[in-house]
């Protein structure tokens, strides 16, 4: 069995050496486990390549996606079916607590105190025309203050509002007097860009995305797991 992590691709290659790590620390988790990287476009390998490689083994495509959104409904099912490939496709890793606790630890990595209740919390999302796909991110947020005294909203960095700039208004309405910015992203990108010069301008500190954590790979086998006890159980 094959395990293909899909990643959307990007023209910045911090995007893809992410995706990479956290394909070596799969490897590191499971050594038998055959876990190969693709891409939806940009950055190489495709996810085409690598399905028509398969030949006649079977594989599981964990979409290295938090959001449940066009990239995991639409273009890579229609990559699974265009190839003719014995292939399942698991669920994206959405908003897992072990993905919320990464956050939270990285945003004590950047020096915030759980205990701090001046502190309020922008998790900045890229945004989804989906509004469905928005109301799960901004669970994030909610789940992201358990266990702290912060104060938290969702905002995000293209299409939908809040904007970064709106929740920051927000939280200062709701009494934060120490803002930080938690990009919900796995990895660095031009997005993230966007987000830091604004955090820069603003002179609001903001941690780091999520990286290759463990937990990060923890949940991409737990989606593929998932995808074989379903195919098992059908």
């Amino acid at each position: 069995m094959t395990l293909i992590l899909t990643a959307h691709g990007s023209a910045d290659p911090r995007s893809a050496q992410t995706a990479r790590a956290i394909v070596d620390c799969i490897r590191c988790l499971r050594p038998t486990l055959d876990a190969r990287i693709a891409f939806c476009e940009q950055s190489s390998p495709n996810l085409r390549d690598e399905l028509a490689a398969l030949r006649r083994r079977q594989a599981v495509v964990v979409p290295l996606l938090l959001a449940d959104a066009y990239h995991a409904r639409v273009d890579i099912p229609e990559m699974i079916a265009a190839s003719g490939a014995d292939v399942r496709q698991a669920g994206v890793l959405g908003e897992d607590d072990r993905l919320i606790h990464v956050l939270r630890q990285r945003l004590e990595h950047a020096g915030v105190s759980r205990l701090d209740p001046s502190v309020g919390v922008i998790v900045t999302a890229v945004g989804s025309s989906r509004p469905a796909a928005n109301v799960r991110t901004a669970t994030v947020a909610r789940e992201l203050t358990l266990t702290t005294r912060w104060t938290a909203t969702t905002a995000f960095a293209t299409g939908p509002h809040p904007s970064p700039a709106e929740a920051a208004d927000e939280l200062r309405r709701r009494g934060a007097t120490r803002l930080v910015i938690a990009p919900w992203f796995l990895a660095h990108g031009r997005i993230t860009d966007r987000v830091a010069d604004f955090a820069a301008a603003q002179r609001i500190p903001m941690s780091a995305p999520l990286g290759a954590h463990r937990q990060v790979a923890e949940t991409v086998l737990d989606r593929f797991d998932a995808a074989l006890a379903v195919h098992a159980a059908a």
